[in-house]
């Protein structure tokens, strides 16, 4: 009894403490499984190119190619981004609806609660997902994105999205090369200077300049919406939720 009123008493004191770290263990500690979920998910489905014909397969070869055993859990490139986003995951869910219901009770002037704002509560803890999504979700981009390219010797894999062929070093360059390098959008279209001919003269007038047509939102000027693909639909979940 004893050991349990202080396992209890801990927790009370500690509330974000032991979710954090069992989320952060068992993360660390199943990573070689999402590492191989994300191969399989993002290789191409042509028979000829696919790279792994299974889980086995593909815990086979990035051992044999990768670096071994211990680079599935050793390597930077997917131990940095692991821990990162196996702590910030659980620290955002459980921090942000408190947050977000804190914010509500201030607005209002008083105690928000399940039992007294139904409504609000609920409110309040769809704001914290959607702001715990504005959070997490670009470490999981950037953790998707290393996991994706090989280590070592190890060929790329063919996958059935496009990928940078020039591999990312880091944490801050797949960032940094997300925002600055990459878009959201196509290309930009311009109109080609247009040249009319004057019989009269013989000579040749430019019209116009080049001109950008497409002038849509400042996001597809950066990255950013690469940070935050299917941002609307991880949020339509959170709200049927």
């Amino acid at each position: 009894m004893t050991g349990a009123s202080s396992t209890a008493s801990f927790s009370r004191a500690h509330p974000l403490l032991l979710p954090v770290a069992s989320n952060l263990a068992t993360g660390l500690l199943l990573s070689p499984l999402d590492l191989i979920r994300t191969r399989l998910i993002v290789q191409t489905s042509s028979t000829r190119q696919r790279a792994y014909t299974g889980p086995f397969d593909a815990l086979n070869k990035i051992i044999y190619h990768e670096g071994g055993f211990q680079s599935l859990y050793l390597h930077p490139q997917l131990l940095y981004p692991a821990i990162l986003d196996c702590a910030l995951t659980p620290l955002v869910a459980a921090s942000a609806p408190v947050f977000t219901a804190r914010l509500f009770s201030r607005l209002l002037g008083s105690a928000v609660h399940e039992d007294s704002h139904p409504v609000l509560w609920a409110a309040s803890q769809l704001g914290g997902a959607c702001l715990g999504l504005l959070i997490t979700l670009p470490v999981e981009t950037v953790r998707r994105r290393l996991q994706v390219q090989t280590r070592g010797g190890a060929p790329p894999i063919a996958t059935c999205v496009e990928v940078r062929r020039r591999p990312y070093v880091g944490i801050v360059d797949t960032v940094y090369s997300v925002l600055v390098e990459e878009r959201s959008d196509l290309p930009l279209r311009t109109r080609r200077k247009r040249k009319a001919s004057r019989s009269s003269r013989q000579s040749t007038v430019e019209d116009d300049e080049d001109e950008v047509l497409d002038r849509g939102s400042w996001l597809k000027y950066t990255g950013i919406g690469q940070l935050y693909r299917w941002f609307g639909m991880r949020v339509s979940a959170s709200v049927i939720i």
